[in-house]
């Protein structure tokens, strides 16, 4: 699918209406393709009452929603090792029932539950729209 820039609002809505139940969203992607762009979206359209932004040096950043829930967004991308991400307790994210936003998935694939999103986004010709091919799991 094709999303142009200022659609990303609209498409984040309609990928959250059509999994209702999911809770575990991957984001994969090359840099620049627009995950933190996609990730923030999907914590405004939750009700997300925090700013959202990048977590590439927090790796994980925590918004609390209108509703008291909280939403993890999380960036892998400055993690050398698999055991990194099992010290900051990955496994109790993934199993909060909270939403879990990833980008640089690759170090913990292993760690996802069976049942999550996959949002691969690609830069496409055009600086203004991105492909999304999504996979559920």
């Amino acid at each position: 699918m094709i999303v142009k820039k200022e659609n990303i609002e609209s498409t984040v809505r309609q990928i959250l209406a059509k999994y209702p139940n999911q809770r575990i969203f991957v984001l994969d992607g090359e840099m620049g393709t627009g995950k933190t762009t996609f990730s923030t979206q999907f914590a405004k359209a939750l009700g997300s009452l925090d700013h959202p932004s990048s977590p590439t040096f927090s790796i994980v950043n925590v918004y609390l929603r209108e509703n008291g829930e909280e939403i993890y967004h999380f960036d892998f991308y400055r993690l050398e090792q698999f055991q990194e991400a099992l010290d900051i307790g990955i496994e109790e994210y993934f199993e909060s029932g909270n939403y879990c936003f990833i980008e640089w998935p690759d170090i913990v694939k292993r760690l996802l539950p069976d049942s999550y999103v996959n949002i691969k986004i690609e830069n496409t010709d055009n600086l203004d729209e991105r492909l999304l091919e999504i996979t559920d799991y």
